[in-house]
């Protein structure tokens, strides 16, 4: 942990977890709910579908998009679902499980498919004073391509 910060790992967990309930509820879009978690530098190196911009805010507009185009699954529970947090010096790690029903459209999605979707994720978040400053994630696409019968993209 960096020797300046005022927050606990403890801290930091907490944050995590309620920037994802926030995502899961849609309301993480204002500049002020952004303030509550993301630095003004924050670096993002998870480019949710391809590419969004490399500023801050960007990847939150990622993230409206990935939970627009995805309603709840027949699953009971849906959305970014924390299965576990783990955390040390400034880093927290979440695994989590992502779960959908394909039923809206994103810019580089294919049309709505109607199908379920159960993935995978591991995300590796650097907090400062309580701010997220940086994001790197890993996600099973291959599953969730499979799931959603989709073609694998080609480049292009």
């Amino acid at each position: 942990m960096n020797p300046m910060s005022t927050t606990t790992i403890a801290d930091n967990k907490t944050v995590i977890a309620a920037f994802f309930e926030r995502l899961n509820e849609g309301v993480l879009d204002g500049s002020e709910d952004r303030a509550a978690y993301l630095s003004p530098r924050v670096i993002d190196h998870n480019k949710i579908i391809f590419g969004e911009a490399d500023e801050p805010g960007a990847a939150i507009e990622g993230f409206r998009q990935q939970l627009a185009a995805f309603g709840p699954a027949d699953a009971a529970e849906s959305g970014l679902l924390v299965q576990e947090l783990i955390g040390e010096g400034d880093l927290v790690v979440a695994r989590l499980r992502v779960v959908g029903k394909h039923t809206g459209s994103h810019p580089r999605m294919p049309e709505p498919t109607g199908r379920d979707c159960d993935v995978e994720q591991i995300w590796i978040f650097t907090l400062t004073d309580g701010l997220i400053t940086e994001i790197r994630a890993v996600s099973d696409r291959l599953g969730m391509f499979l799931q959603l019968g989709w073609d694998w993209p080609t480049a292009g």
